[in-house]
């Protein structure tokens, strides 16, 4: 077990750290949370034209035909950037689940048209506040048409096609649905992050195909879920490091007494505990991507690990580096609030923290492992 990337993929990942740095992504991202959008456009653009969404999709249908591990890199750059673009909707959940499970001709119709960015993807599960389960989806698809609302759909404005979890008679199953169909309507939820938007979806008898067996919907759920939670760790320690690193610089370079607040011990203290959460949340996400790109049997007890983990980390490092600005922590000049608004945000994208405890704990007993 490699719990490290090679160095073409560290060589991936400076250049990636490179181009959003000059991009300034992160000056980007404040410009769209001042604004009336949840992306840029423009950034969008040029992700695409690196080939950053067809990295997993097979040269076949114009990709890259890179593995996760590659894909591991790029996440943690966006994250520590806060790089508003739909690309973890897009591609760490619909364009996963297509080439998981999606038909010969599903792949042909729409994965190129991914690696180009004229379709844009997203993930619908949710319907109500509790955490969905296979016996409380209600969104039905009959006789190949879907009807039901779903909410906090990431990036449904702008996503042209999603990934939807619906109930087709006894079973679920997952299907693909257009969007931009007169039979959809999308309606903004306000949440934290200005910079990511979500969005209730109805959909009003619009067409649907189904991918994969429509009878194991939920497990191919389940699948697309662990490979996401690996996925978006990594997107979530890039956002811890870049709060723990702001932290560093501002306690060294901020006096009080005469001296840098750095040399007192309570803070020295807080620093410490920030970067040992973040440490234990790298060794995690890099167990989580060695299982998921070796296709491990391991993989959702390391996906579990990782989620829980890494969410943890990015929550503790980003209200401890406001903590640490002080009263500049707070304002809206400081970029502190980013990284906590996204650090929220992305605590609950993939279920809430107490759901992955939970998945982890019974992973482990499936697997026989006592705790």
């Amino acid at each position: 077990m490699n719990l490290d990337f090679s160095d073409d993929q560290k060589l991936l990942q400076e250049e990636a750290k490179k181009f959003l740095t000059k991009e300034d992504a992160l000056k980007i991202n404040r410009a769209v949370m001042d604004s009336d959008k949840t992306y840029d456009q423009d950034l969008w653009n040029k992700i695409v034209e690196l080939g950053w969404t067809g990295i997993r999709i097979p040269e076949e249908y114009q990709g890259l035909g890179l593995s996760h591990l590659e894909l591991c890199v790029i996440a943690e750059e966006l994250g520590r950037q806060l790089a508003p673009v739909p690309f973890s909707s897009s591609v760490y959940l619909f364009t996963e689940t297509l080439i998981e499970f999606g038909s010969e001709e599903q792949k042909q119709s729409i994965l190129p048209k991914l690696v180009t960015g004229d379709v844009i993807g997203t993930l619908a599960i949710a319907e109500t506040n509790s955490a969905p389960t296979i016996n409380n989806i209600s969104v039905e698809l009959k006789d190949g048409k879907l009807s039901g609302t779903k909410i906090a759909v990431p990036d449904a404005e702008v996503a042209t096609h999603a990934v939807v979890v619906a109930k087709n008679g006894d079973s679920v199953s997952l299907c693909v649905a257009d969007l931009n169909s007169d039979d959809v309507d999308i309606s903004v939820q306000r949440n934290i992050d200005e910079s990511r938007g979500y969005y209730s979806v109805s959909f009003n008898d619009a067409n649907a195909e189904i991918i994969g067996d429509e009878e194991s919907g939920w497990s191919n759920l389940e699948k697309i879920m662990d490979h996401a939670a690996v996925l978006f760790s990594f997107e979530q320690i890039g956002g811890a490091q870049a709060s723990l690193d702001m932290a560093n610089t501002y306690a060294k370079e901020r006096y009080a007494f005469g001296r840098p607040i750095g040399s007192f011990q309570s803070m020295k203290h807080k620093l410490a505990d920030m970067y040992v959460a973040l440490t234990l949340a790298k060794s995690n996400s890099f167990y989580g991507a060695w299982a998921l790109s070796s296709n491990a049997a391991e993989l959702p007890t390391a996906a579990a690990t990782a989620r829980v983990s890494a969410t943890k980390a990015f929550q503790l490092c980003s209200q401890e580096n406001i903590q640490t600005h002080g009263g500049n922590g707070f304002t809206w000049e400081y970029d502190c609030h980013m990284f906590y608004k996204r650090s929220k945000v992305l605590s609950l994208n993939l279920g809430s923290l107490p759901s992955w405890r939970e998945k982890l704990i019974k992973s482990l007993e499936q697997a026989n492992i006592k705790l």
